[in-house]
């Protein structure tokens, strides 16, 4: 009994000196890289930008702020059913997987076997052995590899759950954005259309007074001419449409051509407010999840490096077995020899040709590489904003500026067929005040689609979007 408990106190010993040496990990700890935030936007305009606040849901769900139930309908049928979010949510799950299968590591390892054999001989006749066990082994994490391996894995998921959130923020941009387009089309149509009916009203004008001898075949020949050119415009204005339609379908996991009946109505463009909201920078690289997903991945490929450095070291392994052996299949649980297995092997690499502490290398370079994807990760979010942020406040000036101009041209042109009927102008100058009112129109459709798609690009930028379902299940640093 003594000697029972002597083995026992030694082998729990040993258990436990192992077990505070795993309390040592080899290879960096990770911390955060510090990089320079500034205070504000370069571009940050004196008026029209409320700040952002944790009492501001505007971020959040930025596209309700249109005020636009089709593009409500679109976004919930985007986050149900487009095919890159469910891509994007089954790598959270594949990574979540993967975190689990590698904190197994940790625990012993136990399988179970059993067999059995018949032999024939002259000497011993015939002879059956059955035999069945259990083996268990236990890797000892002596200096943090496989603590450093779950660090990693950790941190991926992190990264994964990032990624996921980082689609969403596209996804919705995306279907906003390519609504947009589908409204300017239209809108685009409805001016193009309405300055064709002008066109032909001057034509049957031109033609009229031609007969009666008051315009040449030139001004009749000029009139069809402008016509014909405005028509020509019209299935280019169409095909966009159409192919608007089509992205839209597939970024709401439909077929192309299944959302005529939302879309096949013309409605104006959602018009943007005046004010907006922003954040200040450091905001921004906490809430964007591009940034948070490259800075997950370099923590890591941080932990990697201690993964690489533990293969320098001895491995400490227990394993142990219980087998059992029989005369035949039913004696198994009764008459048969039993035989019991325990041990430790210890084992460290001696000669490798370097290949460890090259390894060890290539990873610190990942580790540099890493860490240059998240500062250029960093730096694009700060171009993307502080262009949005130019976008959104030099389109406005441009919209004032072209709604004067539509109007003026509009008036014009009215002003040139009613001199021209009169007979105080050529008809060449009807023509050029036609083709000023035709792109003065055209470019006004265009702006107004350009207000609103910068307002969801400036969103967009700002990461607006990111938890508009559920967080994932938060990865923890804890042992499984």
């Amino acid at each position: 009994m003594d000697f029972l408990n002597s083995k026992v106190g030694r082998n729990i010993g040993c258990l436990s000196l192992a077990c505070l040496l795993t309390a040592c990990a080899v290879g960096p700890d990770y911390r955060a890289p510090d990089v320079p935030v500034p205070d504000a936007w370069h571009s940050q305009p004196q008026a029209g930008v409320k700040p952002d606040s944790a009492e501001t849901p505007v971020l959040a769900s930025w596209w309700t702020v249109l005020n636009d139930p089709t593009l409500n309908q679109l976004i919930d049928q985007a986050l149900a059913n487009n095919l890159t979010l469910r891509q994007a949510k089954a790598s959270v799950v594949e990574a979540r997987a993967r975190r689990a299968i590698t904190g197994a590591s940790f625990w012993p390892w136990l399988d179970a076997s059993a067999g059995g054999s018949r032999s024939d001989s002259d000497i011993n006749g015939k002879q059956e052995t059955w035999d069945g066990g259990v083996d268990a082994s236990w890797e000892i994490d002596l200096f943090g590899g496989q603590r450093r391996a779950f660090e990693s894995s950790t941190a991926q998921l992190a990264a994964a759950d990032a990624e996921l959130r980082d689609v969403l923020v596209s996804l919705l941009g995306e279907v906003a954005l390519a609504y947009v387009d589908v409204r300017t089309s239209q809108s685009r149509l409805s001016y193009a259309e309405r300055n064709l009916e002008s066109q032909r009203e001057v034509v049957d004008i031109t033609t009229w007074r031609g007969e009666a001898g008051l315009a040449t075949v030139l001004d009749v020949e000029q009139a069809k001419s402008s016509y014909s050119t405005t028509l020509a415009a019209l299935p280019s204005l169409e095909s966009a449409l159409e192919a608007g339609k089509n992205r839209l379908a597939v970024l709401t996991g439909q077929t192309p051509g299944s959302l005529e009946q939302q879309l096949g109505e013309r409605k104006p463009i959602p018009v943007a407010p005046v004010d907006v909201v922003s954040s200040v920078p450091a905001d921004v690289m906490r809430r964007r999840p591009d940034i948070r997903a490259a800075e997950r991945r370099l923590a890591a490929q941080t932990a990697q490096v201690g993964v690489a450095t533990a293969e320098l070291y001895p491995r400490l392994s227990l394993g142990g077995s219980i087998g059992v052996t029989a005369g035949s299949a039913g004696d198994l649980f009764s008459d048969n020899v039993q035989s019991n297995r325990y041990g430790v092997s210890l084992s460290m690499p001696i000669f490798r040709a370097g290949a460890i502490r090259q390894n060890i290398k290539a990873t610190n370079a990942q580790v540099d590489q890493a860490l240059a994807v998240y500062e250029a990760t960093v730096l694009a979010a700060y171009e993307e904003v502080e262009n949005s942020l130019t976008q959104w406040v030099n389109e406005q000036r441009r919209h004032a500026a072209l709604i004067d101009s539509a109007g003026s041209a509009r008036l014009a042109s009215e002003l040139a067929l009613m001199q021209y009927n009169s007979g105080l102008v050529d008809f060449q100058t009807v023509l050029t005040a036609d083709r000023q009112l035709i792109s003065a129109e055209d470019a006004l459709a265009v702006s107004d689609g350009e207000m609103t798609s910068n307002l969801i690009r400036l969103y967009k930028a700002l990461g607006g979007g990111w938890s508009v379902f559920p967080p994932a299940a938060t990865a923890s640093n804890e042992l499984p």
